[in-house]
């Protein structure tokens, strides 16, 4: 272990040497505030149209996704989530509880809900992408490997700094998201309800199991999630990041598993083999609010298992392949 902790001191100069990492920090301080005005915009609107009647604006909600389902032009798939979104809102109604109260921890907890699949991956992207091929393409690969140091044991440095600075994204999206959205919507909202539980059967909802939490323990559920989800695709970058040579090709894989994944989560409901795919299963928060899955039979558990084992093959082939690799030439 003493020999490791050198190691990632010198990879975590490395990463704040090439200032990525403050990069994401900038990318966050500027596109939170818009995502913020916008909410804003829309919160402005809808006082504007309902007044402070958050039942009316929910009711409104209601008919107006109820009306599309008897439209042909909405295909099934979109109608199967506006049956449950209709459900669960009037699950709130008649609970009294408002599923929107604005505020900073609204406002977070429904961001990170949308970032999970694609925003927070390509800010880890950013890190993990070239953390050995862009050691190979600059050289100095070649004198990190001089050092009487095993293989391995480079490498899980690497892996661990990335580990490490994953988590710093995560605590930086969740922390700036709250401060600037609270600036906005107000500080408040830790304890606020929030239902959870809802079981989807087929076209309907099961609310037997149905409880509230408080947002400050619905947040930190959603956190440990994301936390895994972040982790699963840092190994797998890190594995390309392995495997290829460029830094752009690197980058251009993992874009385009993670932008696959979203187009096959809104299309593939009929092929049940997608569900083994690791993209189509990053969205874990929607177990959590009780949203409809991708594709049927996919449950927290099997989404929880299969992003770990791909999670683990990707390490498994990481250090197999760079411990036995002629990577000096």
């Amino acid at each position: 272990m003493n020999n490791i902790l050198p190691l990632i001191q010198n990879e975590t100069l490395k990463i704040i040497k090439k200032k990525r990492f403050y990069v994401i920090l900038l990318v966050l301080l500027v596109l939170v505030p818009i995502f913020t005005y916008a909410q804003l915009k829309v919160a402005e609107n809808n006082r504007e149209k309902f007044g402070n009647d958050w039942r009316l604006e929910l009711r409104q909600a209601i008919t107006d996704n109820q009306n599309s389902l008897g439209s042909d032009r909405v295909p099934e798939e979109w109608k199967t989530y506006r049956r449950v979104f209709v459900q669960q809102m009037q699950y709130y109604l008649e609970n009294d509880v408002n599923p929107n109260e604005p505020s900073g921890v609204t406002f977070t907890r429904e961001f990170m809900d949308n970032s999970i699949n694609l925003f927070v991956p390509l800010l880890i992207m950013a890190i993990a992408s070239d953390l050995v091929s862009g050691e190979r393409t600059t050289g100095t690969i070649k004198m990190l490997l001089t050092r009487p140091v095993r293989r391995w044991k480079i490498l899980l440095s690497k892996l661990l700094t990335l580990y490490m600075f994953v988590s710093l994204i995560i605590l930086s999206v969740f922390v700036i998201s709250y401060l600037i959205s609270g600036l906005f919507f107000g500080y408040r909202g830790f304890n606020v309800p929030v239902f959870t539980g809802f079981q989807i059967v087929g076209q309907t909802v099961d609310v037997s199991a149905v409880h509230a939490i408080p947002q400050w323990h619905y947040l930190m559920l959603q956190a440990g999630l994301i936390w895994f989800v972040s982790l699963v695709v840092a190994s797998l970058a890190f594995m390309v990041s392995v495997l290829v040579r460029s830094t752009a090709a690197s980058i251009v894989v993992m874009m385009a598993a993670l932008i696959s994944g979203t187009i096959l989560t809104n299309m593939a409901s009929s092929w049940q083999s997608a569900k083994y795919l690791f993209m189509v299963n990053l969205e874990l928060t929607d177990y959590l609010s009780g949203s409809p899955a991708p594709i049927e039979g996919m449950t927290l558990p099997f989404s929880l298992t299969v992003l770990g084992i791909w999670g683990g093959a990707a390490l498994i082939v990481s250090f197999a392949v760079f411990t036995k690799r002629d990577i000096l030439n």
